[in-house]
């Protein structure tokens, strides 16, 4: 393999252990499981952040409005439930307005502990790692299948978002901007 191609599968990604990942006392269990596969840690903090830093994390553009609205009622369709009517006749872009700031003040709870690994394909392998967004559906063996079993059926009907221990960024470009938003570049070490 020549040196451009193996720069190319080398990535950093983001990872939030948030407020019950950090009061649950799972930090230690969830950094062992990307440490073990090899991950390097490059950055890490405790912070406790506010609503603004929340919303700029769970994005405000049209498209993650759309997607998040459009996944939540794919769920109530997939579960054969009725959300009621008014829930019905949101738009998918009210939905998503609705679940930012479940999420938001979700993430802003408690303490979140943010930190950036790096290594071959980090995006992918930590996804799989933490499992399925909705811990119900995660495998075993996943982080979010072995310490939780919340689902959006629950958290919706409580209007709070899913607790679900962790964030991790989505693909390569999301890594890329959601790490300058938690880190300055003096706080990252190669």
């Amino acid at each position: 393999m020549d040196q451009e191609k193996k720069i190319d599968v080398v990535q950093k990604t983001l990872v939030l252990i948030k407020p019950d990942g950090v009061s649950r006392g799972l930090i230690g269990d969830i950094i062992s499981r990307f440490e073990k596969v090899g991950l390097k840690m490059v950055a890490m903090k405790m912070v406790k952040i506010d609503s603004e830093m929340a919303l700029k994390h769970y994005g405000q553009s049209e498209e993650w409005f759309e997607k998040i609205g459009q996944k939540v009622k794919e769920f109530y369709s997939k579960v054969g439930y009725d959300a009621g009517e008014d829930f019905s006749n949101l738009s998918n872009r009210a939905i998503g307005e609705m679940v930012q700031n479940w999420n938001a003040n979700y993430l802003t709870e408690g303490a979140v502990l943010a930190m950036v690994l790096k290594g071959a394909h980090a995006v992918e392998i930590v996804r799989k790692i933490v499992g399925s967004t909705y811990p119900h559906e995660a495998a075993p063996g996943t982080i979010r299948g072995d310490y939780s079993v919340e689902s959006p059926f629950t958290s919706n009907l409580e209007q709070r978002s899913v607790h679900n221990l962790i964030h991790a960024s989505g693909k390569p470009e999301e890594a890329e901007t959601e790490i300058q938003l938690w880190f300055k570049n003096n706080e990252i070490f190669e």
